[in-house]
């Protein structure tokens, strides 16, 4: 009788825990976003109900970086408990070690507030599950991480700024640092588990992104600044619904993108500002067998209505692209003229990536002088790669119905360079209204490409 009675009780409390309404006070809205091909509403949290929680009132001190860290620390996980909240970083400028969210948190900066991130490697320990240029592996945290979180939010009219005194020194690459690359390519072409990706010692010197989301859902960012970052500066990892709006990033270090979307779904970048040391937009899925393997394309991404200042390209699409991109929309943007640019839209991969590029769509854009060119698409980019390790497995990017419409930039080139295999051209590429003030070169360099046309 005892058994049965408990096994009564048993049953009655897993039936009220599956009855329980949802604790968290966080709402949802959805962006309509318009686009050329089919894109769902994008799905992003509302903290307009939740309560606010001052890091002042868990003990945060100006300049003391252990005392602040604790506190945001605390308030990020009340906030969680309550089923939602507001984290606020009053004005004034606070050191701290890193940041980890957790589901249905707001941090917000007020005006004037100012998060100052160390530069000391020892507060981003222990490693987390992270990635470099593709490959997963145990790395340094990155100052902002989320992992596995849902509804998560950054906003305010406040800075994020990253202390660059050890990052800038480890941009280098001296053997050390290209001896671990390699071990870790091996790592992860071998199919070893990343648990086994280790990949922080005294010498491999693998930067931390900036702000990572890392397998997150429904992600907002809106309207803080960000200054310097070490690695990548935003960077949304098997993600779905995120929006980044009204942001100003500044970052003019060692690949210093501004956002990288990767094996990310659904995201929409608008009415941002860009002052990058690397690409404004690198569009990414992945390298290699790991990618293969998730079977996570990038898709449905748009940016729109924003200002580059400076970068390698407005977009770049790879080299990072196994996994497949696809359904890519960069609308009325803007290139300052006196900008630093490579390209407009740089489409780059090589023998090992694998993967797919398909629906990549370019309007409406203006742009002073450009370095190379308005188009430019490479399938045998390797940089530092190609002799350092060898191919392992041999697989081509196909690449295919690229649109550009309503481009025009002041100085250039050529209008359009693309390189491809013989035995895999790229297909379907149009330019409808697409010029230069000055073209010093052949307005077209192709080769093995089927079906260009170019419409004016």
């Amino acid at each position: 009788m005892k058994k049965i009675a408990l096994c009564s009780i048993l049953f009655l409390s897993i039936l009220f825990l599956s009855f329980k309404k949802d604790p968290s006070t966080v709402k949802q809205t959805e962006v309509v976003v318009k686009a050329p091909f089919e894109m769902p509403a994008i799905k992003i949290p509302d903290f307009s109900k939740c309560k606010e929680f001052s890091i002042i009132d868990f003990g945060a001190v100006k300049g003391d970086k252990e005392k602040t860290s604790e506190a945001i620390s605390k308030a990020i996980s009340k906030a969680n408990k309550a089923g939602g909240g507001i984290v606020v970083i009053p004005e004034g400028e606070w050191l701290t070690k890193k940041i980890h969210f957790k589901s249905n948190v707001n941090l917000h900066l007020n005006k004037g507030a100012v998060l100052l991130f160390s530069e000391d490697p020892k507060d981003y320990l222990p490693a987390v599950r992270s990635t470099w240029e593709g490959y997963e592996c145990y790395n340094y945290s990155p100052l902002i991480y989320a992992y596995q979180c849902k509804n998560i939010a950054i906003t305010g009219e406040g800075e994020l700024k990253a202390k660059m005194d050890v990052w800038t020194k480890w941009f280098a690459r001296p053997k050390a640092h290209m001896e671990s690359l390699k071990r870790l390519y091996y790592l992860a072409s071998y199919k070893k588990p990343v648990e086994e990706r280790q990949m922080v010692n005294d010498t491999a010197n693998l930067r931390p992104h900036f702000i990572q989301f890392n397998r997150c859902q429904n992600v907002l960012m809106d309207g803080v600044k960000i200054t310097n970052s070490p690695f990548w500066t935003i960077h949304p990892f098997l993600s779905k619904d995120v929006v980044i709006r009204n942001l100003q990033v500044y970052a003019h270090g060692h690949n210093n993108d501004g956002v990288d979307p990767e094996m990310s779904q659904n995201v929409l970048i608008e009415n941002c500002v860009f002052d990058q040391g690397d690409d404004a937009i690198a569009i990414k899925s992945g390298c290699g067998i790991d990618a293969w393997n998730l079977n996570t394309p990038s898709k449905n991404i748009v940016m729109r209505n924003c200002t580059v200042k400076n970068g390698h390209q407005l977009v770049a699409i790879g080299s990072e692209l196994s996994g497949g991109i696809e359904n890519v929309f960069i609308d009325n943007c803007t290139v300052v003229d006196g900008a630093k640019l490579n390209h407009l839209l740089y489409i780059k991969t090589n023998e090992r990536r694998g993967g797919f590029v398909n629906n990549i769509y370019m309007t409406n854009i203006t742009s002073g002088k450009i370095d190379a060119g308005i188009l430019g698409i490479e399938t045998d980019v390797l940089y530092q790669w190609r002799d350092l390790v060898p191919t392992i497995e041999r697989r081509l990017t196909p690449i295919k119905n690229v649109h550009l419409e309503n481009i025009k930039a002041t100085n250039v080139k050529f209008i359009s360079r693309i390189q491809a295999q013989k035995e895999l051209p790229v297909e379907n590429i149009f330019l409808t209204n697409v010029s230069a003030d000055n073209v010093q070169g052949e307005k077209a360099i192709h080769e093995n490409v089927v079906n260009f046309v170019s419409k004016n």
